[in-house]
């Protein structure tokens, strides 16, 4: 399965975030989920259930790092439990 995560910063009255599923839809994503979350949240409950409920062989796509982590940290700790899961992690970019 090819996952889509999107992310924006504050709640949907103030920010769009169709861009982003539009894009990771082009690049091939099935199922998105969608979260309004301040990257520097240390929980974001949607990438969580992402990340759960991703199986073996399944990828992630994103446009940006910035959208997954603000931190090296929290990027290295998604990083690995994305090869624990032997998930497919795919920046897509701008």
């Amino acid at each position: 399965m090819n996952y889509g995560y999107a992310r924006c910063s504050t709640n949907e009255s103030k920010q769009d975030i169709d861009r982003q599923v539009r894009e990771l839809k082009e690049a091939g994503a099935e199922k998105i989920f969608l979260e309004y979350e301040h990257g520097d949240s240390v929980v974001k409950e949607q990438l969580a259930l992402l990340l759960e409920k991703a199986q073996p062989g399944d990828s992630i796509f994103t446009l940006e790092v910035s959208r997954l982590a603000r931190s090296t940290k929290q990027l290295c700790e998604i990083i690995e439990t994305v090869r624990e899961k032997r998930l497919r992690l795919v920046i897509v970019g701008s």
